[in-house]
């Protein structure tokens, strides 16, 4: 350890390291690597040339990854810190350091609820520590001092010892999927910054290529695999809440994270300037992690009354629904048994099968089912039942997701949900919701509009919704440079009724409804690769109907289909594509000799750039908005991120403030580092509920 420190140039460290250890200081070995700190700081330029006596920039990061992974893990070494002035010790030398690895282990049902046990704290390699704050006796009481309690300092105690330092925009607070302890630590009014993650590292250089947990990423980069959790707190009835592990186990563990996080920093950091993604993670990826924690803990208020009524009446329907199927299929059975289903319908009623699960029953998922109702063999009556059952998955789902769920989600204090988001959840750049998640909820279903007239703002409030119109139509249209396509969007005309009549030669004006809606499920598909299968069954059409349709649009549109073939080129000869901010989306499968997945990843890395430089839009307004609230003068908070949608929450008097705010931003935030060949336009409204908002 001494001699990678000397290496490193960390002298300080040394120094103190060396005298708590008695040892002697070892000479400085010759020079052929800058110090780690260096080779992580801050050159945020795109492309950057920078060399060293070692090589360029890949040449370091492969001697940063050697150099690190030969450091022995021994987590015998790790200190357990139980009093105030051992505690302010390591504060100081992280302070005098520049940046520290952060780790915190908490209990909870959910993040927004956190209870802090602990906190782990790593400044070099194997120079980590853990800080109980919360622990209860262990097994056989082996914590228990001489009063008979764990020796330990209290919560607050250390939690004010530490703001300072998490605050210290001076010194680096570095960890892995670090909004979760951002979050944590926001409860006790400690706002952490600045942060480097080592997940978002990973995402940013290999999103789709592979997972960035953790243990993963360890294992990859490093060379070690941690301690499991089960390890630590057993597994099954006998597992232990972390409270209740020893502090000596708990130290190996949490301060092994913290360790493992440090090390994946200084793995990753340097390849960041190799590959060209420094610029991606530093304007799209690490600013999210105090925004994002941010929006969680600021949660959105639900009338638990209005999902009551709801699931009552999502009852009712279900009733009448089930009474017609038994009726249709002549007798009661099952419904929620897949099994039972199937006898039915391909059995007693006789409808054609296909497919089987992987235990051999006739499948009856969605897709099977959507087959059947689209099914130009059946006839009228024999379809009824396949879009009744679908039309009784759907509400069920919504009853049991939403209404009778979401209840159990709302913080027993304020009543607000408090989602959790996935920043490196995707292989996209989107962003992700879970426990639960608010992305899904139907907005194209009556049912869907009511689950969403539960979220509504506190007294005096307003929700403010600022989406994007037809993010990723314009996108595309500036990808593929389509003449027709940009100057429909700079003229502000309807680009549905705009596609009709290119493809139908329907005049605009007094234009049926029936075409309109049939160009815009042709231009919605087209982004995502849709077959004529599946055109057919969005307009309840043939399938050589849909064919004609998609064939004719590619000959009004030819730069799409000469855009979707360079791309999917591209991804052959890459294995990766690129958003117009220069995220890379991995396809590391797509030259498989398996044509059916090879035709998939095709379709997928066409959509891939539009859908990530849509995801990339957002991103950079989120990260936006915030100063510009504050430069406005109002108190509003952004709440909520679906997809292409924010949610905020406004005083009444500061509704028009919001709106104008948030609006002006997000329909500037790709500049000035893109400049879009179409405008990007907002829709925004405030009403007391999303719904009315929406």
């Amino acid at each position: 350890l001494l001699t990678f420190l000397r290496l490193m140039e960390f002298t300080t460290l040394t120094k103190r390291i060396a005298e708590a250890l008695g040892a002697d200081i070892p000479e400085a070995p010759a020079k052929s690597l800058p110090p780690a700190h260096a080779a992580t700081a801050a050159n945020t330029s795109e492309g950057a040339t920078e060399t060293t006596d070692c090589g360029g920039p890949a040449a370091l990061a492969a001697r940063t990854k050697t150099l690190v992974a030969a450091i022995a893990f021994d987590l015998s070494t790790y200190q357990t810190i139980a009093d105030l002035p051992r505690l302010q010790q390591w504060i100081t030398a992280a302070t005098e350091h520049g940046h520290v690895a952060l780790k915190l282990q908490t209990i909870s049902p959910h993040p927004s609820q956190a209870d802090i046990i602990g906190v782990a704290l790593a400044m070099e390699p194997g120079l980590a520590c853990y800080v109980p704050l919360a622990h209860r006796a262990g097994a056989g009481g082996l914590d228990l001092d001489g009063a008979g309690v764990v020796a330990q300092m209290s919560l607050r105690e250390a939690l004010d010892a530490l703001k300072p330092l998490m605050e210290d925009a001076g010194v680096l607070k570095i960890g892995h999927n670090l909004k979760a302890d951002c979050l944590a630590l926001l409860r006790y009014g400690i706002r952490v910054s600045p942060v480097d993650d080592a997940m978002l590292m990973s995402y940013a250089l290999d999103a789709g290529r592979n997972g960035h947990g953790l243990d993963e990423l360890s294992e990859r980069h490093v060379g070690h695999k941690p301690t499991a959790f089960k390890d630590v707190t057993g597994s099954g009835k006998g597992q232990l809440p972390f409270d209740r592990v020893n502090v000596a186990r708990a130290t190996e563990y949490a301060a092994e994270a913290a360790d493992v996080a440090l090390r994946l920093w200084q793995v990753l950091k340097p390849r960041l300037v190799a590959e060209s993604v420094t610029t991606v993670y530093e304007r799209l990826e690490r600013p999210l992690v105090i925004v994002l924690a941010g929006m969680e803990a600021a949660g959105v208020k639900v009338d638990r009354q209005v999902l009551s009524r709801l699931s009552g009446q999502f009852a009712q329907s279900l009733g009448a629904i089930e009474s017609e199927i038994y009726a249709m299929a002549g007798g009661e059975f099952n419904i929620g048994s897949p099994k039972q289903m199937g006898d039915v319908l391909f059995g007693k009623m006789g409808l054609p099968g296909a497919g089987k699960t992987s235990k051999g029953a006739l499948s009856t998922g969605a897709r099977i089912l959507e087959e059947l109702v689209a099914s130009e063999e059946l006839t009228d009556e024999q379809r009824r039942l396949p879009a009744k059952l679908l039309e009784w998955r759907q509400l069920s789902k919504l009853k049991s997701t939403y209404t009778d769920s979401l209840p159990g989600y709302m913080h027993p204090e304020n009543g607000r949900i408090h989602t959790s988001y996935g920043l490196a959840a995707t292989s996209t750049g989107r962003i992700s919701s879970n426990d639960p998640n608010l992305q899904n909820i139907p907005v194209r279903t009556a049912e869907g509009r009511q689950i969403r007239s539960a979220f509504i703002a506190e007294p005096g409030h307003k929700l403010v919704s600022a989406d994007y119109s037809q993010i990723e139509l314009r996108v595309l249209a500036h990808m593929a440079d389509i003449p027709a396509l940009t100057r429909a969007f700079a003229e502000g005309l309807d680009i549905h009724a705009m596609t009709a009549s290119e493809m139908f030669g329907v005049p605009v004006k007094d234009m049926p409804g029936e075409v309109r809606r049939r160009a815009k499920a042709i231009n919605f598909g087209i982004i995502y690769g849709i077959s004529a299968f599946g055109l057919a069954q969005q307009l309840s059409i043939g399938r050589a109907e849909a064919g004609d349709y998609i064939a004719k649009y590619f000959e009004r549109f030819p730069g799409i289909r000469d855009y979707m073939e360079a791309t999917k080129r591209a991804a052959r000869a890459d294995g990766y594509v690129t958003t117009i901010f220069g995220r890379k989306l991995h396809f590391p499968e797509i030259a498989t000799q398996n044509r059916a997945m090879r035709s998939f990843y095709e379709r997928a890395a066409i959509n891939a750039p539009i859908q990530g430089s849509a995801a990339d839009i957002i991103r950079r307004a989120m990260v936006r908005i915030p100063d510009a609230l504050q430069a406005a003068g109002v108190k509003s908070r952004m709440l909520l991120q679906v997809h292409d949608e924010l949610i905020f929450e406004a005083a009444d008097a500061e509704v028009e403030a919001t709106i104008a705010a948030a609006t002006r931003v997000m329909e500037r935030s790709a500049e000035p580092a893109v400049a879009l060949k179409v405008p990007i336009k907002v829709d925004a409204r405030a009403a007391s509920n999303w719904d009315e908002a929406h």
